[in-house]
């Protein structure tokens, strides 16, 4: 079989039609239209059916796909086995972490991750966009998020849970809220997404069918959000990793709503990737660093907080 036209099957399929695959080669539409239909001519088969819009791969086609994709990562992987032979780990890694959580936990692990591995060059984007995972711009992903893409492997983290604070003086000689219902008498701070949740979550919490929570304030950025609640501006409902060390030291006050009234803002962290792109020893070990660490964090960032005024622990992320 012939091994240059396995790699082209797998470059066509993986660009999802002619002339992306095309392109990426550096060769025209119609030599890589040529060298694919001598391919098919070969095997005597199908490949892929074409039509005006995309190309979908026969069952032929998908099989040798795997297997092409199988030989290529495994060629990849013997070649830097041999470049690398005597040499400390070294590579350049790219990824996206949501810019929250990234932020505030995840930048201490990528600074020891760097002096474990002083070869290895980060390009580390803070942001909550998936597509330069899709676009190929990363080489993973972290995000958090409810469904994972259907063409990418998700690695869960820990889940992320809510908590719902505020300063001593704001909640000083007032009945402290146990319900979300009873939140409606209070300013509260929170994130857009967090206002839908609520909003849709029953409208005002609980499935009550009322009028909904109406928050004061909504931001994107959990630190900006994290100032104004230690401001005294209003009641905070946000991922719990965020105020962890305030709740902790006493600063801010966990207000004791049930852990299920909370649940339906539970979300997800994962670790996304994409199947069909090689993965260099330095990507695979920083995953697995990565990996380690949110496990190590489990208790302390993803746990929900013990029931009560006070407690130690962390949230979520975003």
């Amino acid at each position: 079989m012939d091994l240059n036209a396995l790699s082209l099957l797998v470059d066509i399929i993986d660009a999802g039609n002619l002339s992306q695959a095309a392109r990426q080669l550096g060769m025209s539409r119609a030599n890589v239209s040529k060298r694919l239909n001598h391919f098919e001519r070969q095997l005597g088969a199908a490949l892929l059916r074409r039509s005006t819009r995309q190309l979908e791969p026969t069952e032929l086609g998908w099989q040798l796909y795997e297997h092409g994709r199988a030989i290529r990562q495994e060629l990849m992987a013997a070649q830097e086995s041999v470049q690398s032979l005597g040499k400390r780990l070294s590579g350049t890694v790219r990824l996206s972490v949501p810019s929250g959580f990234g932020q505030h936990t995840m930048s201490a692990w990528f600074i020891e991750f760097m002096t474990l591995y002083p070869a290895i060059t980060l390009n580390v984007i803070f942001d909550n966009d998936i597509e330069d995972l899709i676009k190929g711009a990363v080489d993973f992903s972290v995000r958090v998020m409810g469904e994972t893409p259907t063409n990418a492997v998700a690695c869960s983290l820990g889940d992320v849970e809510y908590v719902a604070c505020a300063t001593p003086q704001l909640v000083r000689g007032r009945d402290m809220p146990r319900t979300l219902e009873q939140l409606k008498g209070l300013p509260l701070i929170t994130s857009e997404l967090t206002g839908q949740k609520l909003n849709v979550a029953g409208r005002g919490g609980a499935g009550s069918g009322q009028s909904s929570i109406r928050p004061r304030l909504m931001s994107a950025n959990f630190f900006f959000l994290r100032d104004a609640i230690l401001q005294g501006l209003g009641v905070g409902l946000v991922p719990q990793y965020m105020v962890a060390k305030d709740l902790a030291d006493g600063t801010l006050l966990r207000l004791p709503l049930p852990a299920q009234d909370l649940a339906f803002l539970r979300t997800t962290m994962y670790l996304l990737y994409m199947p069909a792109r090689y993965q260099t020893r330095a990507v695979t070990t920083l995953i697995a660093f990565l990996q380690d660490k949110a496990r190590a964090a489990m208790p302390a960032v993803f746990s929900p907080l013990p029931q009560g005024g006070r407690g130690a622990g962390g949230g979520e992320y975003r």
